[in-house]
């Protein structure tokens, strides 16, 4: 928390605004809108329930194929999942660890022949890293398709100065207490479609019809954020700036103290891309570290109380999903095999970093 949070809870209260309407939602979608430049957003109760509405808006019901990065929390998928559709899995490519545009545009074609367009694509920004948006977005231009950009990782990244979220149709953004701001649970919707955005938070508040009585046409869902959840937000939002330099130092510290480990590499920006770098993570390569993998090093350092984490597990290589169609060449499980998410948070000391990077040096490099 930034200590200026406290201002906007405590307005809620004093102007009895504690419901989902109120000054601090109208301002955190404004303020949402200033950084993102987007046109218009909905404040909901979660990034879920974001994904959740822009499948609703694309028209996705059941029988529907989405195309879906494998390599994703499960939150992306199970919302397809939500509207009765079918995901089809994407495999990463080496870059970005993001949706790979060729095997996409394998799955759109698989899916065509099966005369079963996709209704929407979900690519993922992983762990704040933008993906290759510019040729995913052609992709879909070419097929006529709407992609939802889940970019719940990636609030402050951007590719050649334009945010990410802003590049589909829909964009998704997460507040949820591990993400580099947080309203302790939260998300938005962000798109420059008016009307769209309008009928998401006609959904978002149990879809009640315009009647001095409660009347309903359609089925609506309770995920419209309170008044008092976005005053917190509306502070996060002074110190994003803030935030994006702690953890883009946290990594750039990481890389200069474990760099010379032959067989560690970290993931790289793009040409034109920003990344905030919610989350620090390594790769790391078997074979030039004598076998010492990455679940040698995430118990030696819960050995010593520092939680670590695998990477995603790829969602076609989950129970729930494992018989659903998937285009790959096994980037995503290699990832996953290999890489470890470290402590990132904007909160850590360098003591922190060094008894981190310690461990590391003693599980690689032995003496």
């Amino acid at each position: 928390m930034s200590g200026s949070e406290q201002k906007y809870i405590q307005q809620a209260f004093d102007t009895n605004w504690i419901a989902p309407i109120g000054p601090n939602v109208d301002g955190f979608e404004a303020a949402i809108c200033d950084y993102t430049k987007a046109n218009h957003a909905a404040a909901l109760s979660s990034g879920t329930a974001a994904l959740h509405l822009a499948l609703k808006l694309c028209g996705v019901t059941t029988g529907d194929y989405v195309i879906c990065q494998s390599l994703t929390f499960v939150a992306t998928a199970n919302a397809v999942m939500y509207q009765g559709a079918t995901p089809i899995f994407v495999d990463s490519e080496d870059e970005t660890w993001g949706m790979d545009p060729a095997l996409m545009e394998m799955a759109i074609l698989h899916c065509i022949s099966l005369e079963k367009k996709p209704k929407a694509i979900i690519p993922v920004h992983l762990y704040g890293m933008p993906v290759k948006m510019n040729e995913i977005s052609q992709i879909a231009r070419k097929y006529k398709i709407p992609v939802i950009e889940d970019a719940a990782e990636a609030l402050g990244s951007s590719i050649n100065g334009k945010s990410c979220g802003t590049f589909g149709e829909y964009g998704v953004l997460s507040f949820n207490g591990n993400k580099i701001i947080t309203t302790s649970g939260g998300g938005m919707l962000i798109a420059d479609n008016e009307k769209k955005i309008e009928k998401a938070r006609f959904l978002s508040t149990q879809a009640r019809d315009s009647a001095p009585h409660y009347q309903h046409s359609e089925v609506g869902f309770n995920y419209r954020m309170s008044n008092v959840i976005a005053g917190i937000g509306r502070g996060q939002m002074e110190v994003l700036p803030l935030r994006i330099e702690q953890r883009r130092l946290v990594f750039e510290y990481y890389k200069k103290h474990l760099s010379d480990i032959q067989g560690i590499s970290f993931l790289k920006e793009q040409e034109g891309s920003f990344s905030n770098r919610w989350l620090t993570i390594i790769n790391i390569d078997e074979s030039k570290t004598k076998g010492i993998g990455r679940e040698k090093i995430r118990l030696a350092l819960e050995e010593a109380n520092i939680e670590s984490r695998p990477l995603w597990k790829p969602m076609h290589m989950q129970p729930l999903f494992e018989k659903m169609p998937y285009f790959g060449k096994g980037v995503a499980m290699k990832l996953f095999n290999n890489g470890l998410c470290l402590p990132s948070g904007s909160n850590l000391t360098t003591e922190d970093l060094d008894r981190v990077i310690k461990i590391i040096h003693l599980t690689l490099k032995p003496k």
